[in-house]
């Protein structure tokens, strides 16, 4: 794995665990959408949420996509990423799953709060075990500070990052990225872009 491409997966993890949120003069912003234009320093993204923002991407930007991966090869000693809400019982259902390749692990490691739902929560942490049920796969993960048991349903995504480019960044392709506003209205910039590629769209 080349050096970029660590320090690309650190940047990541950097957005997922929301870790140098107070380090920072401006808070990071997740940005899920579809890509509407571009050029050569600058992506304008159609969010979920209907609103347009413009991201401008700094020199330094390093591009990844997704893969799928089997549900059945999360096992003991993965490292993970997992977004779960809440259900009945207090018991937590993942939404998606990011397996970190082995350059990621351990960064932006905790249990914290999400934002792809009410009561949604992140963590990054590693599989202690892994159970096949009737429901899913119930993975018994922990961190510094404590543990979780959260269960992953057979069709929730699970996903790895590979290495893309530039020119994988075209519009009607959706992303996720973490910009840091500029503090003009509905303008971002941001390291680091995570593209659709081959149909895998990033489920973070």
């Amino acid at each position: 794995m080349t050096y970029r491409m660590k320090l690309g997966i650190a940047l990541l993890v950097v957005g997922l665990g929301g870790v140098v949120a107070a380090q920072s003069p401006a808070k990071p912003v997740r940005i899920r959408g579809e890509i509407a234009a571009v050029t050569a320093d600058s992506l304008t993204v159609k969010r979920r949420s209907g609103d347009t923002v413009v991201v401008t991407l700094n020199p330094e930007l390093t591009v990844s996509a997704v893969k799928n991966v089997p549900l059945a090869e999360v096992k003991p000693n993965t490292y993970v990423g997992v977004a779960s809400m809440a259900g009945e019982g207090n018991k937590r259902t993942a939404i998606e799953v990011l397996v970190f390749p082995e350059a990621g692990r351990g960064t932006g490691e905790g249990h914290f709060d999400w934002d792809l739902g009410n009561n949604s929560m992140m963590t990054n942490a590693n599989v202690d075990t892994a159970v096949q049920g009737v429901n899913g796969r119930t993975l018994t993960l922990s961190y510094k500070g404590g543990t979780q048991e959260i269960t992953v349903p057979e069709d929730a995504p699970v996903v790895t990052i590979i290495p893309a480019t530039k020119a994988d960044l075209v519009a009607g392709k959706k992303v996720f990225v973490v910009g840091t506003p500029t503090g003009r209205d509905d303008n971002f910039r941001a390291n680091r872009v995570v593209v659709e590629k081959d149909g895998v769209a990033p489920p973070m």
